[in-house]
């Protein structure tokens, strides 16, 4: 698996000959639609921002805002995604939940709904599928990918994308979890393949992790008699993405992250932060204090409840940071003093982002289960975007970089997984 997983990350590397010698030309009239919408004879439960377990879901990624340029409408959420593209697509299995009849529902993100998909019977449920089959009371979501919704404009680099939006999507998970005092542990330890199969997906979706916020119990499920069809549009396929997928859907070595360490805000703002967070397109240039870069960098090393915890370490670029030396730092270690702005802003495909922020972070990891490793990337990423939006700040995600020069900037031989800037 090693070989396969650096075959894939070296393949779809960016390098400033690569990205000027094959450059992307989009149909935009052929981009696919971001949503997926199941039949309306299944019974649809509209959420009601008056009840709170409908607002919990909501807050998962439901449309905050709407985009309209011409011939282009752009639905924002309250998840980041690439290029607004959202392939990841949310299920949950509810049980024992009230207002929700025991079964499988999808979000039908479009809609502001939740479908009702499969109704469990007795001794039923996904948890048939995974390494530990207790049934969980409460809710067990699972999330996929379908990848051409990326790949339509970033191709074989998408798959990085969508790991990211889904490491996102446990980020969202996490944040409305906690306002009800629920702790969200992600799990990657399951047959995705079976579920694939159960939930109809073919080829144009695949599941990539499990986020559990319920508790499970001592029944276990024996079976999941659930057939659905594939209702995905067609797609071109892409082969190095579905190789990647299969490649790396094996896991070995897995270590188990037990420890739960909450946020630590008024949560009657963190709501609100929830619902307003976007993602900056220009920062002012001005510093940051030391207190609130402490601050992200406290919430940032929080470990995530997962049964698949993978290192990811993170550099971060000080720019314009009040009271500290510019330079390359990693765990409060500065590496390399001096003005870096201006590469950092090259690294990151010569994007003003980078080189303008307060402060720009790099995440990698030299993990060897590289779905996991790439998840947890988006979701650090994640607390990274609720805590900047917290402080007042601002903060971009950033996933095009130049791979192998970032790498040796930063003195690593690690995959280099995401970039994000922060600023005024």
């Amino acid at each position: 698996m090693e070989d396969n997983r650096n075959h894939y990350h070296a393949l779809t590397e960016h390098s400033w000959e690569s990205i000027r010698k094959n450059p992307n030309r989009l149909a935009w009239e052929k981009q696919p639609v971001p949503f997926k919408i199941y039949n309306n004879f299944l019974q649809m439960i509209k959420l009601d921002d008056a009840n709170p377990l409908h607002r919990f879901i909501y807050r998962i990624g439901g449309i905050t805002a709407k985009k309209v340029y011409p011939g282009v409408e752009y639905y924002l959420r309250t998840i980041p995604s690439a290029g607004a593209l959202y392939p990841v697509e949310c299920y949950f299995q509810a049980r024992e939940v009230e207002g929700f009849e025991d079964g499988i529902y999808h979000f039908d993100v479009r809609n502001s709904a939740v479908k009702l998909l499969h109704r469990l019977g007795p001794d039923e449920g996904v948890e048939v599928h995974f390494e530990d089959n207790r049934q969980i009371r409460g809710l067990l979501f699972l999330l996929s990918t379908v990848y051409y919704r990326s790949a339509w404009k970033y191709r074989e680099r998408a798959f990085r994308y969508c790991l990211l939006d889904c490491g996102h999507a446990h980020g969202t998970i996490e944040a409305s979890a906690w306002l009800y005092d629920y702790a969200a542990n992600v799990r990657y330890r399951f047959d995705k393949k079976a579920l694939n199969a159960a939930f109809g997906f073919g080829d144009r979706e695949f599941f990539l992790s499990s986020v559990v916020t319920g508790a499970p119990g001592s029944a276990i499920s024996t079976y999941l008699d659930m057939a659905l069809e594939d209702i995905n549009p067609p797609y071109k396929r892409n082969a190095v993405i579905e190789r990647a997928y299969h490649d790396t859907l094996v896991l070995r070595g897995c270590r188990k992250e037990r420890r739960y360490s909450p946020f630590g805000f008024d949560k009657a703002r963190f709501e609100e932060v929830i619902y307003k967070r976007r993602s900056i397109r220009e920062f002012t240039g001005k510093p940051i204090s030391k207190g609130m870069l402490d601050l992200i960098l406290e919430h940032l090393r929080k470990p995530i409840l997962s049964d698949c915890d993978e290192p990811v370490s993170c550099y971060y670029v000080v720019n314009r940071v009040e009271g500290m030396k510019q330079g390359l730092y990693l765990d409060d270690k500065l590496l390399k003093e001096g003005d870096f702005s201006q590469k950092a802003g090259y690294l990151c495909l010569e994007q003003r982002l980078g080189s303008e922020s307060a402060v720009t972070f790099f995440l990698t990891s030299g993990a060897q289960n590289y779905q996991p490793a790439y998840q947890k990337a988006g979701h650090i990423g994640h607390r990274l975007y609720l805590v900047s939006e917290y402080l007042g700040l601002g903060c971009s995600g950033i996933g095009a970089y130049y791979d192998k020069e970032t790498a040796a900037f930063l003195g690593t031989d690690e995959m280099i997984l995401y970039a994000l800037a922060v600023g005024q």
